[in-house]
């Protein structure tokens, strides 16, 4: 009876060994691998670090960037500075030109000591005997002179030149005036040329100082002055008395 309940036991407790206690125990990372939320979450956790990669490289490459054109920028307004203070500027040549060009008048002819100013420029603030011998009278009226009128002493004509350089802007026979040429220089100044016998250009001449326009001649409205060139100076539309502006002789 004893060796039957001990032969009892020993199988019992081999049963219990192939069905209740298995010998080697699942790993806590199957465990984990077996649930459902495990590879979702892997994958979004994935996806966030490449991201955040992503994005703190591009950062980076934009603040790189960002610094180089705020130099670059930096390096050409210092480059602008420095040429303004200096007087130049690479930035309007032509700018550059007129001011180069700017010239001082010249009498408009070739030789100043053959030529004499037979009437003067009418100026508001001079004396009473520069009033009555700037006075231009054509028929019963009476105008004030806006130029200067230059005349050989023998009445003899003689070459009327550019006083400045610039573009024929104007030619054109007056009844009145007779020849007319007019030139446009830089600064706004226009010199005008009138009572002219004949034109040696066109309109859209360019022409330098000294060049020769035309020769003098008569013109109705001055006709007692003979052969002789009329000659205005206009500055920003406005008349101006040439002889302030011509060298001496």
């Amino acid at each position: 009876m004893n060796e039957q309940d001990k032969n009892k036991n020993v199988h019992d407790e081999s049963l219990k060994n192939k069905q209740g206690d298995p010998s080697v125990k699942p790993s806590s990372w199957k465990k984990m691998l077996s649930k459902r939320w495990v590879f979702p979450a892997v994958y979004t956790a994935a996806a966030a670090i490449i991201l955040t990669l992503v994005w703190v490289y591009q950062d980076a490459g934009q603040k790189a960037l960002n610094d180089d054109t705020t130099t670059a920028i930096s390096q050409n307004d210092t480059a602008a500075v420095s040429s303004n203070e200096a007087g130049t500027t690479n930035s309007d040549p032509e700018a550059l030109e007129v001011s180069a060009s700017v010239e001082d008048i010249a009498w408009p002819v070739a030789n100043p000591a053959d030529v004499d100013v037979v009437k003067p420029y009418y100026d508001e603030n001079g004396t009473e005997e520069n009033h009555v011998a700037a006075m231009v009278q054509y028929n019963d009226t009476f105008v004030p002179n806006v130029g200067i009128d230059l005349a050989r002493a023998d009445h003899k004509t003689f070459d009327v030149k550019a006083a400045l350089s610039g573009e024929v802007t104007r030619v054109e026979d007056v009844a009145v005036f007779g020849k007319v040429v007019e030139v446009t220089s830089p600064g706004n100044l226009v010199t005008v040329y009138q009572s002219l016998a004949d034109t040696k250009v066109k309109q859209g001449d360019k022409v330098k100082q000294g060049d020769t326009l035309a020769t003098a001649g008569r013109s109705e409205i001055e006709k007692d002055l003979g052969n002789h060139v009329h000659f205005e100076v206009h500055e920003n539309g406005n008349p101006v008395n040439p002889s302030d502006l011509l060298p001496q002789r």
